[in-house]
């Protein structure tokens, strides 16, 4: 079977990246020929497969006139579709498997695909299909007022990038798209990691014909040494404000064990100035980390902390902690307690501080009971993440549409 994969980065810059990637590894490891369809960047990966790309959307640079001019390409553009049509022609797949497509890519790739003759899934990492700002949160909360296609809410609320100019764009996208059908007409399945975001797009698509299929994330921990109890509790990912680090920073002043923190991002520097006014001694910033350095910093942690506001679908976090051994602290949000469930860490409410605080002090002065936590979340990831049981799954989803 040839398979051309779709999607807007074709380097690494997060969990959905890291999961385009992983479909095209077990689908070569089983015999299959893959493609790649994206945008040019400097930094893409050269996997040695045939690679198709267009060049991105600049609508981030120069003034508020430039931008919009920037922008008139980000909701259907011929020419990528051309390119589509030039990619499929050449490559001839059996299937396209899109992941995020919208802006850099758009519909019109789809469209070209279905023009084509060519079955199409996309597997859904965010929120972009029902909500403009991907994340069904609107910087202070957990947000639903765009479902029932009142997009203008995220020109009220500047949602996207706490942008007039982003937020009107991203709703004008929303509107173009329904009014297109490109949910209805244009992908033959949907693909969802989390039973939350299937049954999220449900609620949202209530009164759509659509096709839906789960297609959870492979992760190989073949790689990762297990070492089980540590010293510190750990968060490491990006410190962005939907991420929920403050909470982290908060619940330390309630408690009396060390914490690190691994990362980047533009909450880092209030964070940081937040510890050093309130005297918070038991918390330590690292900066960002990666690959090895990394590893050696998961592996003397005692358990990793998750504290996501908005509903994150299936971290990457927790399938590295596990695999690591470590048993997770997650937020009450998105996919995440599915990952956690009753027995690999415990869940709490994001709003509450005091109730992370207790999280942390239960997990510090019970390491035995934290140890079997870390033990079953190995197990976890080994038995249910593994490539075979991928395999068959992602199969099962491509025979589905292929009739």
């Amino acid at each position: 079977m040839k398979v051309l994969l779709v999607h807007k980065f074709h380097r690494l810059t997060g969990g959905a990246e890291v999961f385009y990637f992983e479909v095209a590894r077990v689908l070569k490891k089983n015999g299959h020929k893959v493609a790649f369809f994206s945008t040019e960047n400097e930094e893409n990966i050269d996997t040695g497969d045939t690679a198709f790309s267009v060049k991105a959307p600049g609508y981030s640079n120069g003034n508020i006139f430039s931008k919009v001019w920037n922008s008139r390409d980000i909701f259907y553009s011929s020419l990528k579709k051309k390119r589509m049509k030039e990619a499929i022609e050449e490559f001839k797949p059996d299937i396209v498997h899109a992941f995020a497509i919208h802006v850099h890519l758009t519909p019109s790739v789809l469209e070209a695909a279905k023009e084509a003759g060519v079955p199409v899934v996309m597997s859904c990492n965010d929120y972009k299909h029902i909500c403009p700002n991907y994340k069904l949160y609107d910087g202070w909360s957990i947000c639903e007022d765009c479902k029932g296609g009142h997009f203008y809410n995220a020109i009220l609320k500047r949602c996207s990038k706490n942008s007039l100019i982003f937020s009107t764009a991203s709703a004008v996208e929303a509107y173009i798209h329904e009014s297109k059908n490109v949910y209805d007409d244009l992908v033959d399945k949907y693909l969802f990691a989390s039973e939350f975001m299937l049954e999220k797009t449900k609620e949202f698509w209530a009164s759509k014909s659509v096709n839906y299929g789960i297609l959870r994330n492979p992760f190989d921990c073949s790689k990762q040494e297990p070492v089980y109890g540590g010293g510190f509790a750990l968060y490491f990912g990006r410190i962005v404000d939907e991420k929920g680090v403050d909470r982290i920073v908060q619940s330390a002043k309630n408690i009396d064990f060390p914490i690190k923190i691994v990362g980047d991002g533009p909450e880092l520097a209030q964070l940081k100035s937040v510890v050093e006014t309130e005297s918070i001694t038991n918390v330590e910033f690292l900066g960002a980390l990666w690959g090895d350095d990394l590893d050696k910093i998961l592996s003397c942690a005692a358990f990793v902390i998750v504290p996501s506001l908005w509903h994150e679908n299936f971290p990457y976090v927790i399938f590295q902690s596990f695999a690591a051994g470590k048993p997770v602290i997650g937020s009450r949000r998105g996919g995440i307690p599915e990952l956690i469930g009753a027995d690999r860490g415990l869940i709490f409410d994001p709003d509450s501080v005091s109730e992370l605080s207790n999280a942390i002090r239960w997990m510090s002065e019970n390491p035995d009971q934290a140890i079997e936590m870390g033990r079953k979340g190995r197990h976890f990831v080994e038995n249910e993440f593994n490539d075979d049981n991928f395999y068959r799954e992602i199969m099962s989803n491509y025979r589905s549409v292929l009739g």
